[in-house]
C-alpha cells in the first residue's frame, strides 16, 4: 500500500538532522512518520514541540472548528472553554455554530460545505482513528497535502490535550466558556 502523502527524501534540513540525530539510535533510519513529517520543517518541530497555534497552512477558523469539535467529542470543557473564550470570536463562529460543535453535525444548518468537510474529519477520526477513502478524497481536493498533515496532527494533539485535561480533572478556567445546554 502506498503512502497518501509521499515521505521527504535525505539529505533533510539541518534542524530536522538534528533531531532526529538527537532522538534516534546511531545508524538507525529514522521513521516513516517522523520523515513524513520532514516534508514541512514547520510542522516537524511543532510535532516534537507540541503546539500548532502559530500561523500555519489552515486558517484560524478551521484550526478552530478542528479543536472545538475534537474536544467537544472527547467531552473536555476545560480545553473546549478556553479555545472558545480566546478564539471563537475572531474566528468567526457563531453561538448557533458553538452548540452545534457540542451537541449538533456537520449536517446542521450553520455550516459552510468547507466546514462539514472539518467537523465530518473530526468526527471520522474520533470514531475510528483513521479516515475513510471518500472523506480524504474530499479533504484532498480542498487542502493541501501539508494542511491535510496539519489537520491529522491538530485533530491528534488536542483528543491528548483532552486526555490530560479530563484524567487530570483539571478545574474550569474561571473566563473559560461552559458547553452550551442543548
Amino acid at each position: 500500500m502506498q503512502p497518501r502523502i509521499a515521505p521527504a527524501s535525505p539529505p533533510f534540513a539541518r534542524e530536522i538532522q538534528a533531531t532526529f540525530d538527537r532522538t534516534l539510535p546511531p545508524g538507525t533510519p529514522p521513521l516513516a512518520l517522523f520523515t513524513t513529517m520532514a516534508r514541512d520543517e514547520r510542522l516537524f518541530g511543532r510535532f516534537f514541540g507540541g503546539a500548532l497555534l502559530d500561523r500555519g497552512h489552515l486558517t484560524l477558523r478551521q484550526r478552530e472548528i478542528v479543536i472545538d469539535r475534537t474536544t467537544a467529542l472527547c467531552r473536555s470543557e476545560y480545553e473546549w472553554g478556553v479555545h472558545v473564550a480566546f478564539f471563537a470570536g475572531r474566528a468567526g463562529l457563531s453561538g448557533e455554530q458553538l452548540r452545534s460543535l457540542v451537541h449538533g453535525s456537520a449536517c446542521d444548518p450553520c455550516w459552510s460545505e468547507a466546514d462539514r468537510l472539518l467537523i465530518d474529519l473530526c468526527d471520522e477520526l474520533h470514531e475510528t482513528a483513521s479516515v475513510g477513502e471518500a472523506l480524504w478524497g474530499q479533504l484532498r481536493a480542498a487542502h493541501s497535502e501539508e494542511a491535510l498533515l496539519e489537520l491529522l496532527m491538530l485533530a491528534g494533539l488536542y483528543r491528548m490535550v483532552s486526555y490530560l485535561t479530563n484524567a487530570l480533572r483539571l478545574p474550569l478556567e474561571a473566563y473559560g466558556a461552559r458547553f452550551p445546554a442543548q
